[in-house]
């Protein structure tokens, strides 16, 4: 007798499963690219098709249908005979017994095989559980084109075990990564980085990435006054009632835990920084001297010139702009955003000419429209004559 899919709240429930059906896959004996495969299939019958509601095991239902997709794909491939052998005997429906493959997952997908690109795209399918169509969306590409990306990601994977040592710094810098892709399509990308960051901290017993959860919150709080009208809004400008408080709230609360335990890293510290500005009033009472500090601690991890930039600007907050002149001058102008930290801090110096220039040299540099078009307001801005 078939099972009906389940349908309360099919997608977010579905997608949490994904990453442990693929593990329950593998250990029946399919190869990881294969199971993934059929998980897919059977994650998009459910959605597609959803069926009387009633079925109470989500996972054990994904485990039945993607066991069959998978059997069927084995049996359509008449060459393969040994495999036919190996899996002709069908286990039948019944409970599933617990032995969770997530983490294993998280270290397949990112495996230092795959370029970064490759690893997000295997990442949002196989961890996040989203379809090759709303991945393809979310980075404006066709969807065969996706489609052959994570196929030859999952091509390089082969012979590689789910269940082998990881590289948790890798996959931490993957849902970094993911989670600066942002919003497109249909899909908020940012927040499903969260998801599977979440998850991940609960598998794992590591304040780092607690650190990275807390960072992701925190920025993520902002996204709702960060563009308005069209227009991209800085920092100091946006309207701070938008901003998401219970997830500022939940943020502090996941990196002060996170600190408590003083194994203090990268994550964690970008993440005070941005504790710092949620928690300023406005941007006045903004406590530059405290994210100066933190952008030292910062650079004990790795002299970054991003970082280096950054806290240039924080100087020039804390201790004047001729200050923060001094700290960006080491800075080379290739780094992004040179051009625009230099104007700004030559308009708050008084250099009105200097800062226009810097700012439409900003925008001949600027990777997207939003930021181009509001770094040639603030140049046009200074050169309206004065009244």
């Amino acid at each position: 007798m078939t099972e009906a899919a389940p349908t309360p709240g099919p997608a977010a429930a579905l997608r949490r499963a994904i990453p442990e059906v693929v593990g329950i896959l593998v250990r029946r004996g399919a190869d990881f690219a294969s199971a993934e495969d059929a998980v897919q299939t059977a994650l998009v019958r459910a959605l597609e098709r959803p069926g009387p509601e009633g079925v109470r095991d989500i996972r054990a239902w994904l485990v039945t249908v993607a066991w069959r997709a998978f059997l069927d794909q084995v049996r359509s491939d008449t060459a393969r005979t040994a495999r036919e052998e190996r899996l002709a005997q069908e286990p039948e429906p019944g409970p599933v017994p617990q032995h969770d493959d997530t983490l294993g997952l998280y270290f397949l997908c990112t495996h230092p095989v795959l370029t970064p690109t490759s690893a997000i795209a295997l990442t949002l399918r196989a961890v996040a559980g989203l379809t090759t169509r709303q991945i393809a969306d979310a980075f404006l590409v066709p969807e065969a084109t996706m489609a052959q990306r994570i196929s030859r990601a999952k091509q390089r994977l082969v012979g590689i075990a789910l269940d082998q040592p990881g590289d948790l710094s890798r996959v931490m810098r993957v849902l970094y990564l993911l989670f600066n892709e942002g919003y497109s399509g249909e899909i908020d990308i940012a927040a499903e980085a969260i998801r599977v960051t979440r998850q991940l901290a609960v598998l794992t017993d590591e304040p780092e990435v607690d650190g990275l959860l807390a960072l992701m919150l925190l920025h993520h709080a902002r996204q709702p006054a960060r563009v308005l009208g069209g227009r991209l809004i800085p920092l100091a400008e946006q309207d701070r009632t938008l901003w998401d408080v219970d997830a500022i709230t939940e943020g502090v609360a996941i990196l002060q835990s996170a600190l408590a335990c003083d194994r203090l890293g990268q994550y964690q510290a970008q993440a005070a920084i941005a504790a710092l500005h949620a928690d300023a009033p406005t941007a006045d009472e903004t406590d530059w001297v405290q994210i100066v500090e933190w952008y030292d601690e910062l650079l004990t991890f790795g002299d970054s010139p991003v970082i280096r930039l950054n806290r240039a600007v924080a100087v020039g907050e804390a201790d004047g702009p001729q200050a923060g002149l001094a700290a960006l001058h080491p800075v080379g102008e290739d780094v992004p955003r040179y051009h625009a930290a230099l104007a700004y801090l030559h308009e708050r110096a008084g250099v009105t000419d200097a800062a226009a220039a810097e700012y439409a040299e900003a925008a001949r540099r600027a990777t997207s429209a939003l930021e181009q078009e509001h770094l040639l307001r603030q140049a046009e801005r200074l050169r309206q004559p004065r009244r």
